[in-house]
């Protein structure tokens, strides 16, 4: 997982173009890596990354970041559940008990049970989801301000 967390990285800082494009377009890939919208990241990412004018491929790159997660991608989308059940229910309910026997595939296909589920995790992975790329845009800004300067710095050394 390091291994492969330097190479997105590595990606990233490759990318010619300014500080706040590369961020933002990473933000907003992280910010979708959130959501359950499974095989729909990468496109929304590539879409949201053209309405405002971020780059593309690191909005792409952030969506594989999060994607590093996958081992915990269980615990997370059940966090991201139990938020936004709380959130929504009044008075406020506590996490569901989970059973492994109503893991019927069949049941996860029918629209109302998708639906009951589905709210619930995208108003948690927002919740989760826009600290957490806001972070990532501010400390990723920083982070190639000082690559871009620290690099002009030795051009103009060269010189």
């Amino acid at each position: 997982m390091h291994g492969r967390l330097r190479q997105q990285l590595a990606k990233l800082f490759a990318i010619k173009d300014t500080p706040d494009s590369i961020a933002l377009g990473s933000a907003l890939g992280v910010f979708l890596g959130f959501t359950p919208l499974f095989g729909l990241k990468t496109l929304l990412a590539l879409g949201l990354a053209w309405v405002f004018r971020a780059n593309k491929i690191a909005a792409v790159v952030g969506v594989c970041l999060h994607d590093l997660l996958l081992p915990f991608w269980p615990a997370l989308y059940l966090l991201e559940f139990n938020i936004g059940l709380w959130l929504l229910h009044e008075p406020h309910q506590g996490p569901l008990r989970f059973d492994v026997r109503r893991l019927n595939y069949h049941v996860w296909l029918h629209w109302k049970h998708f639906a009951v589920v589905g709210g619930p995790m995208l108003l948690g992975s927002v919740i989760l989801g826009a600290p957490t790329s806001l972070l990532v845009c501010v400390f990723l800004k920083r982070v190639l301000v000082r690559r871009q300067q620290r690099q002009a710095g030795v051009v103009a050394h060269r010189q």
